[in-house]
């Protein structure tokens, strides 16, 4: 399931997708619209920003905007950044893996169907782009 925090990134990046002139948006802007909390979505903002993901204008016609093409920014990247592991069995992860205390991998079979489950989704998490969720 994804966190709350995941799901207004994706509103505000979606948000800021499709604006048109592409200019940047301030954070109150984003939250009315949205109804994403003021402050939580600061702090939201500020880590897709440093993962380079956003960037940010200060003063007069200031706010948020893409430091890369919304083509670019894949969901996994986001969610991954946000969430953690998109697995759903640290034993199966592939950048935070971690093995189980409990089973043996060789022998698992939850843990063969959790690479399943695991690939299935990233077919699709690491092929969706910002972009591509904004144009709905």
């Amino acid at each position: 399931m994804l966190s709350k925090k995941t799901q207004y990134a994706f509103q505000a990046l979606m948000y800021l997708a499709q604006k048109k002139d592409k200019e940047p948006v301030l954070i109150a802007e984003i939250s009315k619209k949205k109804k994403i909390p003021l402050k939580f979505l600061e702090n939201i903002l500020l880590e897709l920003k440093k993962a380079g993901i956003l960037e940010s204008k200060k003063g007069k016609g200031g706010g948020y905007y893409f430091a890369k093409d919304p083509k670019n920014v894949k969901l996994a990247t986001v969610m991954r950044l946000l969430d953690g592991p998109i697995s759903l069995l640290p034993c199966v992860s592939l950048y935070f893996y971690e093995k189980c205390s409990t089973c043996d991998e060789k022998s698992c079979g939850l843990h063969d169907t959790m690479i399943q489950v695991r690939d299935a989704n990233l077919r699709i998490l690491e092929k969706k782009t910002i972009a591509d969720i904004a144009k709905r």
